[in-house]
């Protein structure tokens, strides 16, 4: 129950802190001058189009985008009565695409998912590639074994994501046949989930998911590698070894568990850290995701558009920070809940 209890005391603090990155997002996405519809209206009018002036005149008013910024930021959340009564974000209304005039549920509708299942094999690529490296890096120090992982590691961080990106784009379609670009086949785009195009998914993902979490497994092998050898120069672990026990035994009782608290933690950090930072993977294999979007709706000042992807962003990193601590407190028994002494 206690656990439960913590569980639901960082549910809650994850909401208010929700509530407060919505007000930063929005202050952020209104500071440069002007927006889209002004940009517009001032194109049009020394276009002298007054047709085409009228119709963003009316939607400034249709998105309530005349009125205070106080007023645009409860409108847009849902807190307060628009146009069209409370119609926001808390209700499944997620605003008007301007650049592409078109709601922004429709356009970021089949990029979320695909973007969450991209960034979640992704994350299992880091994890299933840094643990064993690391510890093997870290049990077989000074050996070859160390310095060939270490220059994986090394090779990792210092190869752009993009570069890496085109060189598996072309020698990946050239020896392995492998599909370029895209996550799936273009006969598949817009239509209902097949087991066919479950197949041409999981096919488009191996180059994606290779190329995004390559550093991060890097990173986090070196990290895993060095608190490792911090950990095996210990005390302990040389008492451990005095009384008999198996080094396999030994590494994994002791040492990995301490050692992989950064694993834990880095949860939070990492889901979101790769979707903002596979924006220029995605243009370059040209993936379905929302990162172009992003990318062009910053550009553009397209706010409702930009506004929902970060706050998109900003929830996988709190529900993520979440997970972390939670998990955090059933693996550490270091670790103690709200209120307790630590």
């Amino acid at each position: 129950m206690e656990i439960l209890r913590y569980a639901v005391y960082r549910f809650g603090t994850m909401l208010l802190t929700l509530l407060l990155v919505s007000v930063l997002i929005f202050w952020i996405i209104n500071l440069p001058p002007g927006d889209f519809l002004s940009n517009q209206i001032a194109e049009l009018r020394a276009t002298g189009q007054e047709a085409g002036v009228a119709k963003a005149e009316f939607l400034r008013k249709e998105y309530a985008l005349d009125r205070s910024l106080t007023e645009q930021y409860l409108i847009w959340m849902g807190f307060w009565p628009g146009p069209h009564g409370f119609s926001g974000m808390l209700q499944g209304n997620f605003g008007w695409s301007f650049e592409f005039d078109r709601p922004v549920s429709e356009i970021v509708g089949e990029s979320l998912w695909l973007t969450v299942l991209v960034n979640l094999a992704a994350v299992l690529f880091v994890y299933m590639v840094a643990l064993p490296l690391g510890v093997l890096a870290a049990a077989k120090s000074r050996t070859m074994i160390d310095y060939t992982a270490a220059f994986i590691g090394y090779l990792g961080l210092a190869t752009p994501n993009f570069l890496l990106a085109l060189i598996l784009f072309y020698y990946g379609h050239q020896y392995l046949n492998l599909p370029i670009g895209g996550l799936m086949a273009p006969e598949f785009e817009g239509e209902p989930m097949t087991w066919e195009k479950v197949k041409s998914i999981l096919i488009h993902l191996i180059v994606p998911t290779f190329v995004i979490g390559t550093s991060g497994a890097s990173a986090m092998m070196q990290r895993l590698r060095a608190n490792m050898l911090d950990e095996l120069g210990k005390p302990y672990v040389e008492t451990a070894v005095a009384k008999g026990m198996r080094p396999s035994r030994m590494l994994a009782k002791y040492p990995l568990r301490v050692a992989f608290n950064p694993f834990v933690a880095d949860i939070g950090n990492l889901l979101p850290s790769m979707v903002s930072g596979s924006v220029l993977v995605s243009v370059v294999l040209g993936l379905q995701t929302i990162g172009p979007v992003l990318l062009q709706a910053l550009k553009s000042q397209d706010m409702f558009l930009s506004g929902f992807v970060l706050m998109f962003v900003a929830l996988l990193t709190l529900i993520g920070t979440m997970i972390s601590d939670v998990l955090l407190v059933l693996l550490d028994p270091r670790i103690r809940y709200e209120g307790r002494e630590t």
